[in-house]
């Protein structure tokens, strides 16, 4: 019985390979990039950020494993969606004001992101820089009252 198990995984396995989505890897072309308050704040955002929130995506040898490079490419969707410095003042909706203030509350960049690729891993003196040069790049959200 537990051989007809790991049989049907490992089949199950294989057969997920062929859905084609979260494989086809699209950067498309940068067509508007904000205007950056320093070079360090530019560094910074590209080692921490610039994954999910641009056009110029590095995708790893993992992002062509289903069901892992199902979640990669719908988490780039949403991550362009949101805040995308690739399109910026080309694209309806860019919540940089908001991109300071996730960093600063820790749910940027996102926990999972961080095992696989250390290099987004920030001391807090560069946290701390990083959303100071969000701020002065984007702005500050609005304070509610």
């Amino acid at each position: 019985m537990l051989k007809k198990i790991f049989l049907g995984a490992v089949v199950f396995a294989i057969a997920i390979q062929f859905i084609p989505y979260g494989k086809t890897h699209s950067n498309p072309p940068v067509v508007g990039e904000p205007t950056w308050d320093s070079p360090r704040t530019k560094e910074l955002f590209d080692r921490a950020c610039v994954d999910c929130h641009s056009h110029e995506t590095k995708y790893l040898w993992y992002s062509n494993v289903a069901p892992v490079s199902w979640l990669i490419e719908r988490d780039i969707e949403e991550g362009r969606e949101h805040f995308n410095v690739s399109a910026w003042g080309k694209q309806k909706k860019n919540e940089g004001e908001d991109s300071a203030k996730e960093v600063r509350e820790g749910s940027m960049p996102p926990w999972f992101y961080l095992p696989t690729h250390p290099e987004a891993r920030l001391t807090d003196v560069e946290k701390k820089e990083l959303i100071t040069g969000l701020e002065k790049t984007f702005g500050k959200e609005e304070e509610e009252e």
